[in-house]
């Protein structure tokens, strides 16, 4: 990934990460790899249940860059998603545990930012 597109990405996962901290979450670990098969760009947890959250930063006109953003998560994507969320689950010992899996689709548009929540984006 390219230093820009890498610095608007980490841009947007802060913003999400600080707003999940707001919001009452504990972040329990951000950007979690697991080997070659990808990573996790935040788990947070608020109560009981686990969240892992996939953030999709774009740039462009905010309603635009919004519907670019949550049109990157495809079927293979969501895919995956599952797949590592599970396997965090397994790595940590919490098979049993309530989980879900959101995403965060962060719209830049010069200084002006603006975020759009799909929670349990497996379902959607």
């Amino acid at each position: 990934m390219s230093p820009p597109r890498q610095s608007l990405g980490q841009r947007g996962e802060a913003l999400v990460a600080d707003r999940l901290s707001r919001a009452g979450y504990t972040i329990l670990a951000r950007n979690w790899r697991h080997g070659a098969q990808g990573e996790l760009d935040i788990v947070a947890r608020r109560g009981a249940e686990l969240t892992f959250v996939e953030v999709r930063t774009r740039r462009g006109p905010l309603n635009k860059a919004v519907e670019w953003a949550l049109a990157s998560v495809d079927d293979r994507k969501r895919a995956r998603l599952v797949h590592l969320a599970e396997a965090y689950l397994d790595t940590h010992g919490l098979e049993g545990a309530a989980w879900r899996i959101d995403v965060v689709a962060v719209a830049c548009q010069g200084s002006r930012l603006v975020m759009e929540v799909i929670t349990d984006a497996v379902e959607w």
